[in-house]
């Protein structure tokens, strides 16, 4: 697994949630959903890399 991919994964999540912040605060609810779909994407991403490090362990 790669901690490249995972620092990937969490500044995405990152820029979601302050995308899906300033959608709350400007009410926007255009930047809400775009944020709430990066932090979705985020979950994906950290799964698949949790599937990454399983098959790596029962390889080894």
């Amino acid at each position: 697994m790669s901690i490249e991919d995972r620092a990937k994964a969490a500044a995405k999540n990152v820029e979601g949630k302050a995308q899906e912040a300033l959608g709350n605060v400007t009410g926007d609810p255009e930047d809400k959903a775009q944020g709430k779909a990066k932090q979705a994407e985020s979950e994906v991403r950290h799964g698949v890399e949790d599937v990454k490090d399983k098959v790596k362990k029962a390889i080894d």
